[in-house]
C-alpha cells in the first residue's frame, strides 16, 4: 500500500506541474495560439501531399487508397499523441549542451520524468486536432466491420505507435548524454518518419523497407497495424504474428530505451566530460 501511496502522490504531483505549466503558457495568447497554428500547419501539409499523391496514384503497393489514408492517419494521431505526451525528449541535446541539466539530478524526481515536465507542448494540440480529424475520416471511408476486438486493436496501435516512436527518440536521446552534437540524428529521423510513415513500405526497395523495420522501427508505428486492420499481410517482410504485435512490441522498446536512458544517464559526466 505504501508504494501504491507513493506512486499515485508522484504522478499527483506530475498532473500538478503539468497544469502549472499549461497556464504558464496560457499566459501569452499570441505564442500559446501560433504553437497550436505550426502544428496545424505542418500536420496538413502531410495531408495535402498524401492527398496529392492518392489523387495520382489510386494504388499503392497493392493498397487501395483507403487503407493507405489509414496507415497515414494512424501515423499522425500516434505522433500527436507521442507530442503531447513525451515529446519533450527532443530537448534533451540543448539541455545538455546548456548545462541545465546538472540541476536535474539535485531534485527528487526522476530526470526523464522531469524533462518532460519542462514545459507545455502547444503544438501538440494542433497535430492532434488534424490527426483526430483525419483519423475520423479515414474510419469513416474504409469498408471495415469495425468489432470490439477490432476497435480495441485500433486503439493499442494508436498507443503502441505512439510508444514506438518515443522509443525511437528516447534511444536518440540517451546518446545526447554524451554527444550533444548528435541533436542532428533526431532531426534527421523525424524527416524520415514524416516522409516514409505515411505510406506503405512495400513501395520501397527491400533493402529500405527492411531498415525501416528491423534498424528503425518506422514500420511497427502505423504501417503494420494498419496491415493488420485491413488484411494487407502478404508482402510485409515480417511474420503475421509479428506484425499483430506490433502494439506490445512498441511498448517493449519503449521500456527498453527507458533502460538504455537509464544507463546512459547513470553514466553522465557532465557538459565538459
Amino acid at each position: 500500500m505504501a508504494s501504491v501511496r507513493a506512486f499515485l502522490a508522484a504522478w499527483g504531483l506530475a498532473r500538478r506541474i503539468v497544469g502549472m505549466t499549461f497556464r504558464a503558457r496560457l499566459e501569452y495568447r499570441g505564442e500559446f495560439l501560433m504553437g497550436i497554428g505550426i502544428g496545424i500547419v505542418w500536420q496538413v501539409s502531410i495531408i495535402v501531399f498524401a492527398t496529392v499523391l492518392l489523387g495520382r496514384f489510386p494504388g499503392m503497393g497493392g493498397w487501395p487508397s483507403d487503407a493507405v489514408l489509414l496507415i497515414a492517419a494512424m501515423r499522425m494521431f500516434s505522433h500527436g499523441l507521442f507530442v503531447l505526451c513525451l515529446g519533450r525528449v527532443h530537448m534533451l541535446a540543448t539541455l545538455v549542451q546548456e548545462g541545465r541539466i546538472d540541476g536535474y539530478l539535485l531534485r527528487p524526481m526522476p530526470v526523464y520524468r522531469q524533462v518532460q515536465l519542462t514545459y507545455f507542448p502547444a503544438n501538440a494540440i494542433g497535430d492532434l486536432l488534424v490527426g483526430v480529424s483525419m483519423f475520423t475520416g479515414a474510419v469513416w471511408s474504409i469498408d471495415l466491420h469495425w468489432t470490439p476486438l477490432r476497435i480495441a486493436y485500433v486503439i493499442a496501435g494508436l498507443l503502441g505507435g505512439m510508444l514506438t516512436e518515443a522509443a525511437i527518440f528516447t534511444a536518440i536521446s540517451s546518446l545526447h548524454l554524451h554527444f550533444p552534437a548528435a541533436n542532428a540524428w533526431s532531426v534527421w529521423t523525424e524527416e524520415l518518419l514524416a516522409t516514409f510513415g505515411n505510406y506503405p513500405l512495400k513501395i520501397l526497395p527491400g533493402v529500405i523497407s527492411g531498415a525501416l523495420t528491423f534498424l528503425l522501427p518506422l514500420a511497427f508505428i502505423a504501417y503494420l497495424p494498419a496491415a493488420v486492420l485491413t488484411g494487407h499481410t502478404s508482402g510485409l517482410g515480417v511474420p503475421g504474428f509479428i506484425a499483430a504485435a506490433s502494439p506490445l512490441i512498441g511498448l517493449a522498446a519503449f521500456v527498453a530505451s527507458r533502460l538504455l536512458w537509464n544507463r546512459s544517464l547513470r553514466h553522465y559526466t557532465g557538459v565538459n566530460g
